[in-house]
């Protein structure tokens, strides 16, 4: 059996102010910054379901953008 790996796994909590739900995913914290969401001053940011979800839909448009600069075939 391979042992727990990853802070995420081990059950860390979301690091949004006033959020206490499981996080499912760590993102650097001046991503999740520039995207508007409000969390604590960390190295990484962790991110329960529905924070990762509005990260998600607030930098959209950024990772389009990034996609075609960089020349990657997506949906039109």
């Amino acid at each position: 059996m391979v042992p727990f790996l990853g802070r995420v796994t081990k059950g860390v909590k979301c690091t949004v102010t006033g959020c206490k739900n499981d996080a499912i995913r760590s993102l650097p914290t001046d991503k999740v910054k520039s995207a508007g969401l409000k969390v604590e001053e960390t190295r990484r940011a962790y991110l329960c379901r529905e924070h990762y979800k509005e990260f998600k839909k607030e930098t959209k448009k950024d990772r389009t953008l990034e996609k075609w600069r960089h020349g990657i075939p997506g949906r039109d």
